[in-house]
């Protein structure tokens, strides 16, 4: 793996549906096994916001007089977006975890008028497995995932699937100039693989590299996700030191 300088900056991590902040732990460890990358992970509060107020709740708590780089992982990816077309001081590169700037299922998008009709609470497990982490599903991946969902209100998953099936993030996504780096993952079962050839059409010069995971890729390839953001990071580091 390749090791940043010292002078690597603060990586932001944004989750995803979940909101909990909890499921960075894997890949947090993989970073801090090998390479200097300090980390800040951002949990959300339990409460049925909408994007908008998920930017201005994230906007309040990035961090102030130093350096970062946001990951923006699955959900996060319009916040990651709003973050880049309008960056705060500091920020000098967004990276996108098999996420999106805009449904990344548009036929799915009638049926947000439906999602009162579903039970949040009830849905089977084999199903979120096999959606989620599949085909790289264990045991303990399996309880980390099912830990972090419990501490999530049914009404809350509820409200963000709706901003998922609503977001166009594309416009002012497009309109920023800070280098992106999209990781995606092989077996991603949610988000399509050309969703990333939109990202790379959006932001000229966006690195794409394809991990073998689902589309939990941090929790379920840490190492690789490791590797990767450490190379984007030291490139970015190279590039501004040449400059």
């Amino acid at each position: 793996m390749t090791t940043p300088s010292h002078a690597s900056p603060l990586l932001v991590l944004l989750p995803g549906m979940d909101g909990t902040a909890r499921l960075f732990q894997r890949f947090d460890a993989a970073l801090r096994a090998e390479t200097a990358i300090a980390t800040q992970a951002i949990a959300y509060p339990a409460a049925p916001l909408d994007y908008t107020a998920l930017e201005a709740f994230v906007r309040e708590r990035l961090p102030q007089g130093r350096a970062f780089v946001v990951l923006a992982e699955s959900f996060s990816g319009p916040l990651g977006a709003a973050l880049r077309a309008d960056p705060p001081p500091g920020m000098h590169a967004l990276i996108l975890c098999c996420s999106f700037v805009r449904n990344p299922r548009p036929l799915l998008a009638p049926l947000r008028h439906l999602l009162d009709l579903i039970p949040f609470g009830a849905l089977p497990g084999f199903a979120l497995r096999q959606a989620l982490l599949a085909p790289h599903s264990t045991p303990q991946l399996q309880n980390e995932l099912a830990a972090a969902l419990a501490q999530v209100p049914p009404s809350v998953l509820r409200q963000r699937l709706r901003a998922v099936l609503e977001t166009d993030a594309s416009p002012s996504f497009a309109r920023g100039s800070l280098p992106v780096l999209y990781l995606r993952a092989r077996h991603d079962r949610l988000v399509p693989p050309a969703n990333a050839l939109q990202i790379l059409r959006q932001a000229a010069g966006t690195q794409l590299v394809d991990i073998d995971a689902p589309h939990m890729l941090l929790q379920a390839a840490p190492a690789a996700a490791a590797d990767a953001v450490a190379a984007f990071l030291t490139g970015l580091s190279a590039a501004q030191e040449s400059d």
